[in-house]
């Protein structure tokens, strides 16, 4: 029997300039930079990840960084919104640090969670949810699941009460909602909330992560800077992993082949209604480990991209790490 999902393992955003790109999400949001790759298709392109200090899968952020990309555009099909997780007593702390780095910050609330609205430098919508039961701090890395980290910024270290936990989840607008609910259904996602115009569906079990089905109506969008690529929901093995291509090909769903991530295996599945998700194999770290103290200030290749190293290097645009 397929077991269903485990929740978000990442999600991957279009970006334009990979150094304000490191600087708002490792500086301004705390995120550990933990690894500078390429895109495997399109190796002249980085490649970004930041998360929690060991990334852990579901605490991921992934940027493909194109300078001279167009913005795009929200519509339908489209993942709108990514949302990061906080503690419910970080709200204040959370309002007032983007403000003072003159980050527009819209503050509301949905299903009863407190919510801060706004957009990185690219454009992109960007969501932090308090959490309620996420307030303390972990003591005991090894004991759970959040792995906060709150490494030294220019301005300071970001306090370990504070900072983000990892991924919530994502909103998505369909251009076939029920099609698009069939396949959360399929993926083990549950109801557990409606109101108007938006259904939260929910993985039950650890990261209780979310994605919340937007039903109104909406022009076509264009997929550009800013724009969130896919989200990446993990299961536990490469074997699963094609008993779940299988599955999907058997219903229909335009699934690829696996893939050969480096750190991971994966496949994609886009829906009947456009929004593009991925599967991505559990294995914890991104060698952060292997690249400590400073797991993004060298270039990663896999062994197949290794010996064209110097040529890439050459071609990738300007990046400041520091």
């Amino acid at each position: 029997m397929l077991s269903d999902t485990l929740g978000v393992h990442h999600v991957s955003v279009v970006a334009g300039d990979p150094t304000g790109n490191r600087r708002f999400y490792a500086e301004t949001l705390g995120l550990r930079f933990l690894l500078r790759t390429v895109n495997f298709e399109e190796p002249f392109v980085y490649h970004l990840y930041y998360g929690d200090e060991r990334g852990t899968p579901g605490s991921v952020l992934t940027f493909f960084t194109y300078p001279r990309e167009e913005p795009g555009r929200i519509g339908k099909p489209d993942i709108t919104t990514a949302a990061l997780r906080i503690p419910a007593d970080a709200v204040d702390y959370w309002a007032d640090r983007l403000a003072d780095r003159g980050v527009t910050v819209d503050r509301g609330e949905r299903f009863g969670e407190p919510v801060l609205a706004f957009e990185d430098p690219d454009g992109t919508s960007l969501e932090l949810v308090g959490v309620p039961g996420g307030e303390a701090a972990p003591t005991d890395l090894d004991a759970g699941t959040d792995h906060p980290w709150t490494g030294s910024q220019p301005d300071g270290a970001i306090p370990a009460e504070h900072a983000v936990r990892g991924v919530r989840g994502v909103s998505v607008r369909s251009a076939d909602p029920y099609v698009t609910a069939s396949l959360l259904d399929t993926f083990g996602f549950e109801i557990v909330a409606e109101r108007d115009e938006s259904v939260r569906y929910r993985l039950p079990g650890g990261r209780q992560s979310t994605v919340d089905l937007l039903t109104d109506d909406a022009e076509y969008g264009k997929e550009g800077r800013g724009s969130i690529h896919h989200v990446a929901l993990s299961v536990e093995s490469g074997e699963q992993l094609r008993e779940w291509r299988e599955l999907l090909d058997e219903r229909g769903f335009d699934v690829s082949r696996v893939k050969d991530r480096h750190f991971f295996e994966s496949l994609y599945v886009r829906d009947g209604g456009g929004i593009l998700f991925e599967l991505a194999t559990e294995r914890p770290g991104l060698g952060v480990a292997e690249r400590e103290p400073d797991p993004g200030g060298e270039l990663v290749l896999p062994p197949w991209l290794e010996a064209d190293r110097e040529m890439i290097e050459g071609q990738l645009p300007p990046f400041d790490g520091e």
